[in-house]
């Protein structure tokens, strides 16, 4: 029975799977993106967001914590100095993954899992469906003063006309 485990433990060791879980993470924030498999993808989104939670706040408490996850120096540089900032007004969900198909070798299935926020392909479309969806709407108060003002700016012409045309033969 699976009651009361959390997480999937990849049927590896407990050191070997923190080893590999870190130096995926590293890979991930140091590429962006990372081809593997389904599960380990999950338990890599799983190890990985709070870390880049936790980057967020930029001070030497978070940095250590940090560390002692990814043990690579130049991944916690890149996570605090290029990642955080992007990913500064974003609530969670920093990670995609996207599913590739089966491993020939062993039908193992496969996918890319990247970071949402480093992908121009989806970011460009985001903006681009936002702009072309926008609808509005006006109230019934606002048709009725718009209606108004038509009327107003109707009558306005034609008065206008009627004094030149009155002024005309007085220059003559």
């Amino acid at each position: 029975m699976n009651h009361k485990k959390k997480f999937n433990h990849l049927s590896r060791t407990s050191a070997h799977r923190k080893a590999m879980l870190s130096n995926m993470a590293a890979s991930l924030i140091l590429h962006k993106r990372i081809s593997t498999t389904v599960p380990k993808a999950k338990a890599l989104k799983m190890y990985v967001e709070p870390l880049i939670t936790k980057s967020k706040n930029d001070n030497t408490h978070s940095r250590r914590v940090v560390f002692s996850y990814l043990e690579q120096k130049e991944a916690v540089t890149e996570l605090f100095s290029e990642v955080a900032p992007k990913i500064a007004n974003r609530p969670g969900g920093y990670t995609r993954i996207l599913r590739t198909g089966n491993r020939l070798g062993d039908n193992a299935e496969t996918c890319i899992i990247e970071l949402v926020d480093f992908n121009a392909t989806y970011t460009e479309v985001k903006q681009e469906v936002k702009k072309t969806t926008t609808r509005r709407r006006r109230s019934s108060g606002a048709k009725k003063a718009e209606a108004t003002e038509a009327t107003v700016v109707e009558e306005a012409p034609v008065a206008e006309a009627a004094a030149p045309a009155e002024e005309a033969p007085k220059a003559e």
